[in-house]
């Protein structure tokens, strides 16, 4: 069999496989092409690498604020060693708070230059002087935090821990946008975790039951997708979508799908997940013209992106009652180990009137579900009833996201606070959209990014559109006719090496690639932009040969 043959017959392979995985989740669908990446019969040399643009998980961190925590594990542990000096075996005990602030000062002091002390200094400061918060009670806080010597105390979230966090979200989700009233925050393992703790409880407490209708901005992170259609909720979806020849926003037509009263909820990921756009402000004010019409309508806002957009606005400023905010630190600050992530609700919500409105069967159950941590189950309000729900109410009283956790959270939140000219931001899109450009030179497309709804974490490939954009539509017919959704994805995983994942996995309405711009070198971007090139080329050519045709295989895109 000549090499012409064993392609052919590799090809053929990557069809049959593709169509037996298709109805893989792209994530579990990422392990076959990486498989596919390392293996084959294609030659290659031995050395080239593998060029993996399916991970979310970035290859930046942000470096002051760690520096920032482990200084401040350092002084933590010499407070827990002075509580128990006469105990030389290794035995320490609690920071005291006498004294506290002028022993950090000589910390300080004695440690200037060294990366991570002026962090700390102006940290605490910044807490004293613009928070108005007390120097000594917030740095027994960290202290004790960072030690990890106790309990999560309040269980959802340590008590000037959430005010700090919460001062970054209200800068971050809401910004200049008018805000009414006060809103409460549950700590927790990163947005994957908030996620399972919604659904769970909203499914507890009967604001979703078996059978309901629930609306997804599409196209969506994954999970979202999947997790209705467990056995768990069986839950009917309305797919709302964005459109995108209109740069993936949603039509009012699409967003009118809100307003018939049998959609319970809409969830949706802003800026979206794969094609990193986030919601306009015309659309945003859209929604909230439908929730003043529709006011039971429950939203959920995943914003995990909305800190690498200039000037974000979350759907929850615009309606804060109706709204679960969910926030993630592990994209914007490097952390995905860290697990790092908020639920907020506004005190004045629709969650706790809709518990209050349920039947009184119901009512009695959902009593006895949590009468043995509260006196008054009754009033126990929704966001706590995540906290219980978290630990299966019964071990309530060990609830709450670890300490060393919330600090390195709040260390973070200081760092953004207190960078007044985004420096940290900017950078972050200057490396973000160097990748995306490279990527897109290598595969000969033109694009404008003078989009301000475009944060470019991901892009994503919609091959329909960009082959009928190039070539006609008369060679995208032939290309789907002729080819599984995912044929192109392995075809590039084991003849380039390059791994990207299927967007049909996020609910996108035509063949596509969701690239990460988060995870590999600018330099990498490219050759995968080249390598899309090479692989595009050779269908046209087999399309040529097919119709007889004579498209131009290098056509800028």
């Amino acid at each position: 069999m000549n090499k012409r043959d064993k392609q052919d017959a590799e090809k053929d392979k990557d069809k049959d496989k593709a169509a037996r995985l298709a109805a893989l989740s792209p994530f579990e669908l990422k392990d076959e092409l990486i498989k596919a990446a390392g293996g084959g019969a294609v030659e290659r040399p031995a050395n080239l690498a593998m060029l993996n643009a399916g991970r979310g998980n970035p290859n930046f961190v942000a470096t002051i604020p760690r520096h920032g925590f482990w200084q401040l594990g350092l002084f933590a542990m010499r407070e827990a060693e002075r509580s128990f000096a006469y105990l030389p075996e290794g035995v320490g005990g609690f920071p005291k708070r006498d004294g506290l602030v002028e022993r950090f000062e000589l910390f300080l002091r004695g440690n200037k230059g060294v990366p991570g002390i002026a962090f700390l200094a102006s940290a605490v400061s910044y807490v004293r002087d613009q928070l108005g918060l007390s120097a000594s009670d917030f740095l027994y806080e960290m202290c004790e935090g960072i030690l990890a010597s106790n309990y999560p105390v309040p269980d959802r979230m340590l008590k000037l821990s959430e005010v700090i966090v919460g001062q970054y979200l209200r800068r971050e989700m809401i910004g200049k946008h008018p805000f009414i009233g006060e809103f409460d925050i549950f700590a927790v393992e990163g947005g994957t975790a908030a996620m399972t703790y919604i659904f769970n409880t909203m499914r507890q407490n009967h604001l979703i039951k078996s059978g309901d209708t629930i609306a997804l901005g599409m196209p969506i992170f994954t999970p979202y997708i999947e997790i209705p259609g467990l056995n768990d909720y069986q839950l009917a979806v309305v797919d709302v979508n964005a459109d995108v020849e209109k740069n993936w926003q949603y039509s009012k037509k699409e967003l009118d799908k809100l307003r018939d009263p049998k959609v319970k909820a809409f969830f949706l990921v802003n800026p979206s997940n794969p094609p990193s756009v986030r919601i306009s402000d015309e659309s945003l004010q859209y929604v909230a013209e439908i929730v003043n019409e529709r006011p039971d309508l429950i939203l959920l806002t995943d914003d995990v992106y909305g800190t690498f957009a200039d000037d974000f606005v979350s759907l929850f400023a615009l309606a804060p009652k109706n709204t679960i905010l969910v926030y993630s630190y592990s994209k914007y600050f490097g952390a995905t180990g860290w697990r790092l992530g908020t639920i907020v609700t506004h005190r004045d919500n629709i969650f706790d009137r809709l518990i209050g409105e349920l039947p009184k069967d119901v009512k009695k159950e959902l009593h006895h579900r949590y009468e043995s941590i509260t006196t008054e189950p009754d009033k126990l309000k929704f966001i706590d009833r995540l906290v219980a729900d978290s630990r299966t109410v019964a071990l309530n009283h060990t609830a709450g996201l670890s300490t060393p956790q919330q600090v390195q959270m709040v260390l973070f939140s200081l760092f953004s606070l207190m960078d007044t000219p985004d420096a940290y931001k900017k950078a972050l899109k200057r490396l973000i959209r160097s990748r995306k450009r490279a990527l897109y030179d290598g595969i000969g497309i033109t694009f404008d990014d003078s989009d301000i709804n475009q944060v470019d974490y991901y892009t994503i490939l919609d091959m329909e559109f960009l082959g009928e954009r190039a070539y006609g539509r008369e060679f995208v017919e032939w290309l789907l006719k002729n080819t599984e959704p995912s044929e192109l994805l392995f075809r590039l995983a084991r003849e380039a090496r390059v791994v990207v994942l299927p967007g049909r996995g996020f609910g996108t309405q035509h063949p596509s690639g969701r690239v990460s711009l988060a995870n590999l070198n600018e330099s990498d971007y490219r050759k995968i932009g080249q390598a899309i090139r090479t692989l595009l080329g050779d269908y046209v050519e087999r399309y040529n040969a097919a119709t007889g045709n004579t498209l131009d295989r290098n056509k800028v895109l």
